[in-house]
């Protein structure tokens, strides 16, 4: 009977700790925010090829933090304010690297909701883990589809805050068509049906395979009069490019698009122009809108092709002017220079993590999700379509105001600068064909 007695009492105890543990789960998913502290960690690339980029992307991050907490932190449901601390993950530009980092700022350091992730390759394979501790992700950086549209895992909680490589290798091929086409068909007197004869040299992952798929998609399903005489890949890192420069020589091109990160992209046209002789138009990615870019390109980039959205060096009359002015002011004044692109959708990014966060008032993940799912934010610094950010139903993808840039060589400088040259209601001068330019066979 003793022992009857004494098993019922165990129970009893069992019973109030499992209530106890119940009531303080439910505490800990309705408490706003642990004192008064938001955690918002960053995976970026700060070791590795990407790291250019990457540590741009950190230190945007860092600036949107500052102003942030500044203007008062984030407004919580029960009243109060709490202010974003950033826990950075380097990702060192490996997919063991990023695995690594997105388990520890998960596990370790508990962040309440993750932003930044630059090589799709390296992103994709992390995204079980997130998956399986369901953190929202806003994705900066990584443009592949395969990002969101993957479904051997559960996307949900992911966000993509930059344009996919559907869109702006589409975008970038109907320039091609539409304005680079018909500029050197008047120039060297060639029939109106003679096809622009384009190649392409892409980085042999996710991200350089996506924005190869979109220009034969693009070309194929538009029926454009543009002729792919070349395609070539090499490895993400490598630094010598002149053995498929050759081939795409060789191949007769008017024209070369790049699928790179700013480190091989630099030298793919330096080694181009000044080792190959292959004088012709390079279209670049919006990732290389770098200021370092610019500055490794030198005399070798004058008349290139940037397809962007946000720029160091130029930007759109419009909305978004005096916001990217300040941005580019409170970045320079912290660190010396000034951000590149993929540093201001990496601001954003902050930006929306802190609204989602005030818009769900506490930071269960789950909630925190589903403010992303119904957000609708005011613009930025970046031109967003409506002027409004929100993720698609389907995809979970926003949607940018896309523009072209054009290069000229700044002799003073010693480095090429950019200025809009398409579409015609953001352009701030006409596209021209360089004076060296060199067409390909007729």
């Amino acid at each position: 009977m003793k022992y009857h007695v004494l098993f019922i009492a165990v129970l009893l105890v069992m019973a109030a700790l499992i209530a106890g543990c119940t009531q303080q789960a439910a505490s800990q998913q309705t408490t706003p925010a642990s004192q008064g502290i938001i955690k918002v960690g960053v995976i970026v690339s700060q070791t590795g090829p990407a790291s250019n980029v990457g540590n741009n992307m950190w230190q945007s991050a860092q600036v949107a933090a500052d102003k942030i907490n500044a203007d008062g932190g984030v407004t919580l449901k029960d009243g109060s304010k709490a202010q974003i601390k950033l826990i950075v993950g380097d990702d060192e530009s490996t997919q063991a690297g990023g695995q690594k980092a997105a388990i520890k700022l998960i596990t370790d350091d508990k962040v309440d909701i993750l932003v930044g992730g630059y090589s799709s390759a390296v992103t994709s394979a992390y995204e079980q883990t997130i998956a399986e501790y369901k953190v929202p992700y806003i994705v900066t950086g990584a443009s592949s589809p395969i990002i969101t549209h993957r479904t051997d895992i559960d996307t949900s909680y992911i966000f993509h805050h930059c344009p996919t490589t559907d869109t702006y290798g589409q975008y970038t091929t109907s320039f091609i068509d539409q304005v680079l086409r018909p500029a050197i068909a008047k120039k060297y007197g060639f029939a109106a049906d003679r096809p622009l004869r384009l190649a392409l040299l892409y980085q042999d992952t996710a991200f350089g395979k996506g924005v190869q798929t979109a220009v034969n998609n693009t070309i194929t399903n538009n029926k454009l009069n543009i002729q792919l005489v070349s395609q070539q890949s090499f490895k993400m890192g490598e630094s010598d490019f002149r053995t498929p420069l050759t081939a795409i020589k060789a191949a007769n091109p008017d024209a070369v698009y790049i699928a790179a990160f700013p480190n091989e992209g630099a030298p793919i046209i330096t080694q181009a122009r000044r080792d190959i002789g292959l004088n012709t138009i390079f279209l670049n990615v919006e990732n290389n809108d770098n200021s370092q870019f610019y500055k490794d390109l030198g005399q070798y980039g004058d008349g290139a092709i940037i397809e962007s959205r946000f720029s160091p060096y130029t930007a759109p009359a419009g909305a978004v002017t005096d916001g990217q002015s300040a941005y580019k002011q409170a970045y320079f004044n912290r660190f010396g220079t000034y951000p590149d692109m993929m540093g201001a959708s990496t601001y954003e990014g902050v930006f929306i993590a802190a609204k989602a966060i005030g818009n769900a008032g506490i930071t269960d993940k789950a909630t925190v999700k589903q403010a992303l799912v119904n957000l609708k934010m005011p613009q930025v610094i970046e031109a967003m379509k409506g002027q409004t950010i929100s993720f698609s139903p389907d995809f979970r993808e926003s949607t940018f105001d896309l523009w072209m840039e054009q290069l000229s060589f700044n002799q003073t400088l010693g480095e090429t600068r950019p200025t809009i040259v398409w579409p015609d209601n953001l352009k701030t001068t006409d596209f021209t064909l360089p004076s060296w330019y060199k067409a390909g066979s007729a």
